[in-house]
């Protein structure tokens, strides 16, 4: 059972830090990550906040994973509410300015990237459940018997495409979060020494296939 206070700490230690990384990629004002161009866009177009849409998108595709009969974990419900809050508490403390500068904005891209990593090893680490987007491909990999690569770029294109379409920001740093994200968090887990693999998950909704 992985359900103890120091595992509930670092979950939400780990869901602070993803949601400073995110700030610090917005306010690189090179291009946001396709989900958050979605966010954004979603927010710029009913009127709410950043946060309040990464919020209303997590309890979508939440009810999808349930629909598609997909684990929901303590961290799923959390990585939904939480990430969102800390988002426009950070946007809202305006400890972390826009950038008008390239070099800076490249900085804060690249360190935002690494302190997503370091949440993801953080909240993955806790054992308690996967978020809302990645448990979302989880369940159509699952159910369509495509490759994970397949689905999570399907997943990603389908964002930007939302994203763009509702005038997220689009740039230069869209496509190095998409490309490079990935082999930071590897690089991250292989330092920290943390095999993904090894980790067991408690959930609350377990899927039909591990019943």
């Amino acid at each position: 059972m992985n359900l103890t206070f120091r595992n509930v700490v670092r979950l939400i230690l780990g869901l602070f830090l993803y949601a400073l990384g995110i700030a610090l990629t917005v306010q690189a004002n090179l291009g946001v990550a396709p989900w958050d161009a979605f966010h954004q866009g979603l927010s710029n177009m009913i009127g709410i906040t950043f946060g309040q849409a990464s919020i209303v998108v997590g309890l979508i595709i939440v009810f999808f994973n349930i629909i598609l009969s997909e684990k929901v974990g303590i961290a799923t419900i959390l990585n939904m509410f939480l990430i969102g809050l800390f988002i426009d508490m950070i946007f809202g403390s305006g400890i972390i300015q826009k950038s008008n500068s390239i070099p800076i904005g490249f900085m804060m891209l690249i360190t935002g990237m690494f302190v997503i990593a370091i949440a993801t090893w953080l909240y993955v680490g806790a054992g308690l459940g996967s978020g809302p987007r990645d448990g979302l491909m989880v369940a159509l990999t699952r159910k369509t018997n495509h490759t994970v690569g397949l689905i999570r770029s399907l997943i990603e294109l389908t964002a930007l495409i939302l994203g763009a379409s509702l005038g997220g920001q689009i740039g230069i740093g869209t496509a190095i979060l998409a490309f490079c994200i990935g082999p930071i968090v590897q690089i991250t887990f292989k330092l920290l020494k943390f095999n993904i693999r090894e980790v067991e998950h408690t959930y609350i909704v377990r899927s039909k296939a591990s019943q």
